[in-house]
């Protein structure tokens, strides 16, 4: 098997993607902005997607590119993907279970891929139980203040996202592929905060916070409105039409996903 190049190697799912890999003895290499300061235990290429014209020093003998897009604008798209044309022959693309927001960059990635003549699999994971982890000073305050607490959600494990794009990445017969992940079971983001309130041994309760008020407060931390009006309605829609569950995890890896209270032992320290 050939060399595999991870970009977003820092990242959640990247950092986990890089390290499967090299513990199945694999070649990796990592695509990052500054090795001295990513420090990672598998060769390292300075590069930036946003800067197509970096690339080529990483691309240089890959076979395969696992692909995490940073940020939402797609300019320089069309350049990134050809580069990887030109050298790589597959690609697993980290999209998003978005297929209702057409105007989402995701769906300019996967239409470039597409057409680019590589070999391609799309990863289209729903929520990230990650992203909870904007929460972690309110529950170190002992109250969640929020919108939709009743919005349900499949929320993943980045380590499961990771686990399948290192089966797509090492294993055959998932060329034009687009897989659509999840966490194995629904919870309300109330029941998330208090999964985690049980985990840490804190009493944690959840406030309803209206969706005009936090709608300021992430326009100021996020400053794209559209975005955040995205994720807004994402949440309302949540509470009537739950999250979808898949069983995809399970029939890739042959075991069940991991569950929300897992990753809230996993991360049990961020909360503390």
């Amino acid at each position: 098997m050939g060399k595999i190049l991870v970009t977003g190697a820092t990242g959640n799912v990247g950092r986990h993607v890089v390290s499967q890999l090299a513990e199945a003895g694999l070649e990796v290499r990592a695509l990052v902005r500054d090795p001295q300061r990513a420090r990672l235990s598998v060769e390292m290429v300075r590069g930036d997607l946003t800067a197509a014209e970096t690339l080529e020093p990483a691309l240089r003998d890959v076979e395969s590119v696992f692909l995490v897009w940073p940020g939402f604008a797609t300019d320089n798209a069309a350049d990134v993907v050809t580069a990887i044309a030109k050298h790589a022959r597959r690609v697993v693309f980290l999209s998003a279970n978005v297929a209702d927001e057409p105007e989402m960059h995701y769906h300019e990635i996967e239409r470039l891929v597409r057409h680019s003549g590589l070999g391609w699999t799309f990863l289209r994971p729903g929520g990230f139980a990650v992203n909870t982890l904007g929460w972690a000073e309110q529950i170190r305050q002992g109250v969640v203040r929020w919108p939709y607490g009743q919005a349900a959600r499949s929320l993943i494990h980045e380590k499961d996202i990771a686990a399948v794009a290192v089966h797509v990445l090492t294993s055959a017969g998932h060329n034009g592929a687009a897989y659509v992940l999840s966490g194995p079971e629904r919870l309300t983001q109330a029941e998330q905060v208090r999964v985690i309130g049980e985990v840490i041994g804190r009493a944690v309760r959840w406030e309803e916070q209206p969706a005009e008020e936090a709608r300021e407060q992430l326009m100021a931390a996020w400053g794209n409105a559209e975005f955040v009006d995205g994720a807004l309605t994402g949440w309302e829609s949540f509470v009537t039409s739950p999250e979808q569950v898949t069983d995809t995890v399970r029939r890739l890896l042959g075991r069940p996903a991991l569950t929300f209270r897992q990753w809230a032992r996993d991360h049990a320290a961020d909360f503390s």
